[in-house]
């Protein structure tokens, strides 16, 4: 399972215009995408998401954030799938991002940082699942290899 990650293009990131920038440096990375869609969070579906936050002080602004517009919710693939990704996002502060990552280029503070990125194996599972079913989700090679 190891190279496959989530992600979700946050609400910002999709009103500013910058889900094809966004994918279009995800391809280049040489991620393949594996299942895409667009989807607006309900309340209940962007609680159980961030179930794991729900103590937190930020809790309650994440999800009014993360139900305020749509949102782009995409299976990756690669070899090293979670690491690699969470290295071409960035740290969750864009101002302490490296220069190239998403969240540096598409990011504008710790909640609006552009992407979701999976934090391991097990959890990229856990939330595709959320968003995808098993036959949403391609094997097909399209890379003309």
């Amino acid at each position: 399972m190891d190279n496959r990650t989530f992600t979700l293009i946050k609400p910002e990131a999709v009103a500013a215009g910058n889900t094809g920038k966004i994918l279009d440096a995800i391809l280049g990375a040489g991620f393949r995408l594996r299942a895409l869609k667009m989807v607006s969070l309900t309340r209940n579906r962007a609680e159980k998401f961030y179930a794991v936050h729900r103590e937190r002080p930020f809790y309650e602004k994440l999800i009014g954030y993360m139900t305020s517009g749509p949102v782009i919710a995409a299976v990756l693939e690669k070899d090293n799938a979670v690491a690699d990704f969470r290295r071409l996002a960035g740290n969750t502060d864009p101002a302490r991002a490296e220069e190239g990552t998403l969240r540096r280029r598409f990011g504008t503070d710790t909640r609006h940082n552009a992407v979701h990125a999976s934090d391991s194996d097990e959890h990229a599972r856990e939330e595709w699942e959320q968003f995808f079913t098993e036959t949403e989700i391609t094997n097909t090679d399209y890379s003309g290899a």
